[in-house]
């Protein structure tokens, strides 16, 4: 059941107004899951604990990787799809097609 609750105060963070009130909910959370000696909370708040700037720093600049990470999976679902071709312009068409641009020349 301890498990369960700190899931859900690790989703808090996400609803702070400011950097410092989330930096001080992930203090918390990451203190919280140390003290239930719970071995798999424990080293995910070793792992929040060494990551916690690049978490926080989203309240700098509010993006995610997201949008670059499913491109690159379509990429690579392409290069599955078209395993043995070996025009290399053909790709890059179907690159093109693949992400709506048109070829300009």
């Amino acid at each position: 059941m301890i498990a369960y609750y700190l899931k859900e105060d690790l989703k808090e963070i996400w609803n702070q107004c400011s950097k410092q009130k989330a930096k001080a909910v992930l203090d918390e959370w990451v203190k919280q899951a140390i003290e239930s000696k719970i071995q798999p909370l424990v080293k995910m708040a070793s792992t929040i604990r060494a990551y916690k700037t690049y978490i926080l720093a989203w309240y700098d600049h509010y993006i995610t990787n997201g949008t670059i990470k499913g491109i690159n999976n379509k990429i690579k679902v392409l290069k599955r799809q078209i395993y043995g071709f070996r025009n290399e312009e053909y790709f890059t068409l179907r690159l093109y097609t693949l992400h709506d641009r048109r070829l300009r020349i």
